[in-house]
């Protein structure tokens, strides 16, 4: 079911926006689009990012646009694919940057649940996706809704890490209060961006930040072995 809540503490958060007008037309829009194609991630895995990170557990933001859009792929977090899944170029870049950053043994695999039992929000700012078409369900009412998400986050928490990477995520930063947050820009880790992303050594800054602030440092090292 499409409005299943996380069952945590983002439920009174999140709760309140399935009543609203915007999110209704949302349901209807998706309802009737599921009857004629298929949409990603499944309906079970289209909150996981809220699932995962608690409310009060988030330190961390990762923003994304719009889930990956081929099968299988996309399961509820930002740049983070199915166990089974080769990790797509954008993954494989950011990959990249941690072994250069921070270390990081690239495994085989490209799920990023890991993290986000850390802490760190995986949010994509639309949720859904239709199969083989990228953006397609943009400007359908995801982004009132996790607009909301970034507003809740930056006026009720303090001393998160908020990594927006390319020009879509730094459009958000007018959500952000500067004062209160850490904001790390960066080319995105796209193979478009021609490398301009490499370099950027935000996992590393991140976990500096959070340290000065004393809370927990982010483990980003995911399991080297494929699950399955």
């Amino acid at each position: 079911m499409l409005t299943e809540l996380p069952g945590n503490d983002w439920d009174l958060i999140l709760g309140n926006e399935f009543n609203k007008p915007y999110f209704k037309h949302l349901i209807d829009f998706l309802e009737e689009e599921k009857q004629y194609q298929m949409v990603y991630p499944k309906s079970s895995e289209i909150f996981n990012a809220f699932k995962f990170t608690p409310f009060s557990q988030v330190k961390v933001i990762i923003l994304g646009q719009d889930p990956y859009h081929g099968s299988n792929q996309a399961h509820g977090l930002s740049f983070s694919v199915n166990h089974g899944i080769k990790p797509p170029p954008s993954l494989n870049n950011i990959f990249k940057e941690l072994q250069s950053d921070v270390g990081f043994k690239i495994p085989k695999h490209g799920n990023l649940t890991h993290w986000s039992t850390q802490g760190v929000l995986l949010l994509n700012a639309t949720l859904t996706v239709r199969a083989g078409q990228a953006g397609s369900h943009q400007n359908k009412g995801w982004e009132n809704f996790t607009d909301g998400v970034i507003k809740t986050l930056s006026e009720e928490k303090s001393n998160c890490v908020f990594l927006l990477w390319g020009n879509f995520a730094q459009s958000k930063q007018s959500l952000i209060n500067a004062n209160k947050h850490c904001i790390l820009t960066a080319a995105h880790p796209s193979p478009l961006a021609r490398g301009a992303f490499f370099g950027c050594k935000h996992f590393s800054k991140t976990n500096d930040y959070l340290q000065q602030h004393h809370l927990k440092p982010i483990d980003w090292q995911i399991p080297i072995l494929e699950l399955f």
